[in-house]
């Protein structure tokens, strides 16, 4: 496990990413990828992640997400920059809404994000850095059993349930064909552990403009274990 680690602390030096970050994308156009990871338990993930340049300062974006247990959730996203659009330094928020469907119920979802990024040339051109901060917020229905006299009587209602993410992402790209993708994720929530994991993954353009992605992600603090991950990048 320790040379996982450090193999992935390594990665972090040398990545690159795919989605836009804190830079819009291009007025009229795409980007589309679609990933899956999976554990030595079984556990599994698939993702559906889209970007759409509306205008030269503003994108659409639409996220789907599907585990094998059973939870299905959707999110569109608008995303603006902060920023006047000139200098090194780029910043940009996003606010999104959809829905997340968990054990036969379909609720309420919404986030919220904040993201920095900068681009930088050197050895590699195309490098750059980012941090991304969401706030996500879910709908979850809390059950209580109040005694009225002799009498049980159930009370269902709807409570949010916050989850806290911050990605940090490093990057270059040292060919135009190939991209190293690598990501630290921290994410806190109330029902579960503190969770850090580093993914880690390359990208090599088959034809334009289809992209191969595999990789791997590795958790080194909270639940979790190893996955290995695989996808596809699509951008016209």
């Amino acid at each position: 496990m320790t040379r996982v680690i450090a193999g992935c602390i390594v990665w972090l030096l040398l990545a690159a990413m795919g989605h836009a970050g804190p830079w819009p994308r291009d007025a009229g156009h795409s980007f589309v990828s679609l990933s899956g990871e999976r554990d030595k338990d079984g556990n599994s993930y698939t993702g559906l992640y889209a970007e759409y340049g509306l205008s030269r300062r503003r994108t659409l974006g639409l996220e789907v997400s599907y585990t094998n247990v059973g939870e299905t959730a959707a999110l569109v996203w608008y995303q603006k920059p902060l920023d006047s659009g000139e200098g090194a330094n780029k910043l940009s928020y996003s606010l999104g809404f959809g829905a997340i469907r968990r054990d036969g119920e379909v609720l309420p979802l919404g986030q919220a994000a904040l993201m920095w990024g900068r681009s930088f040339s050197g050895l590699w051109d195309g490098g750059w850095l980012s941090a991304e901060a969401r706030i996500k917020v879910a709908g979850k229905t809390e059950e209580v059993t109040v005694r009225d006299g002799l009498t049980e009587v159930e009370y269902a209602y709807l409570t949010p349930e916050t989850i806290a993410k911050l990605d940090l992402t490093v990057g270059l790209r040292p060919t135009p064909s190939w991209a190293l993708v690598n990501q630290l994720r921290l994410e806190a929530r109330k029902d579960s552990d503190f969770s850090a994991k580093l993914a880690s993954s390359v990208v090599y353009e088959l034809s334009d403009p289809i992209r191969l992605e595999i990789g791997f992600v590795a958790p080194f603090a909270g639940p979790g274990e190893p996955a290995l991950r695989i996808g596809t990048w699509l951008e016209f």
